[in-house]
Formats: structure tokens, C-alpha cells, sequence
């Protein structure tokens, strides 16, 4: 099935459920830590899919894969900040392990979705990237 929107995208998908569970973690956070790595935990949280969304949006795969790694970065922000709040004891070592696994799981499925759009981008028009099944 070919991707018509960055809504159909698996990694989007499990991009959102990673943003609530990143919210739902945050809310029993020291009301001090509201500016600080609770906001943190939810920006980059919120990044990911956010990214996902505007680089399939985009005209050309080249943006994509731009987005993409703006995702990537995001997600390996949003995982030391998770290190971080179980380092301060914000988080238990579940919650913790929990959100990782996820992290663990949408790193891959953006390295797979890079992987299978790198091909040689100078060769592809829009049509053929409407039909790239990712």
C-alpha cells in the first residue's frame, strides 16, 4: 500500500503513542522542574511525529529525509532526558525502560524509513514518491 499521508506512516503512529506516554510521565514531576525537563521531555516528544508530518508534507524526498533526521535527533534528546529524570528519581527503572523501548523501536523504524528512501534521490520525480511503499 502506497503511504498517502504522514497519518499512514507506522512510525508516525507509534511516534504519537510515544508523546503521551512521554506526558504521562511528566505529570507527576516536581511543579520546579515544570520549565525545565518536564517541558524538555515534551518538546522533544512532541518533535518527533511533528517532524515526521512536515518532511512528508514536504515536495521532494530530499526534505524528507531532512525531517527525518531532525526526528532522529529529537528522539536521542528525548532518551537522555528520560536517563536523566530516572538519574534524579523522577522516574522509576519500568517507566524508564519503558519509554526506551519505544525510543528503541521508532530509532529503528526511522533508520528503516531513511534506508529505503535514500535510494539515488537525483532520479526520482514526485510521482515515483508518492508510490514509495514506507
Amino acid at each position: 500500500m502506497a503511504v498517502q499521508s504522514y497519518r499512514d506512516l507506522e512510525v508516525w503512529k507509534k511516534s504519537i503513542q510515544l508523546v503521551k506516554a512521554s506526558y504521562g510521565i511528566t505529570h507527576g514531576f516536581p511543579k520546579e522542574e515544570l520549565y525545565g525537563l518536564t517541558n524538555q521531555i515534551r518538546r522533544a516528544s512532541v518533535s518527533i511525529p511533528a517532524n515526521i508530518a512536515e518532511g512528508r508534507s514536504r515536495n521532494t524526498v530530499k526534505e524528507f529525509l531532512n525531517f527525518l533526521k531532525i526526528s532522529y535527533g529529537s528522539l536521542a534528546e528525548l532518551e537522555t532526558h528520560i536517563i536523566i529524570a530516572y538519574e534524579l528519581g523522577y522516574i522509576g527503572e519500568e517507566q524508564q525502560n519503558v519509554i526506551l523501548l519505544q525510543t528503541g523501536e521508532i530509532g529503528r523504524m526511522l533508520n528503516g524509513l531513511r534506508k529505503s528512501l535514500s535510494v539515488d534521490t537525483r532520479n526520482l520525480t514526485p510521482e515515483t514518491f508518492e508510490n514509495i511503499d514506507v
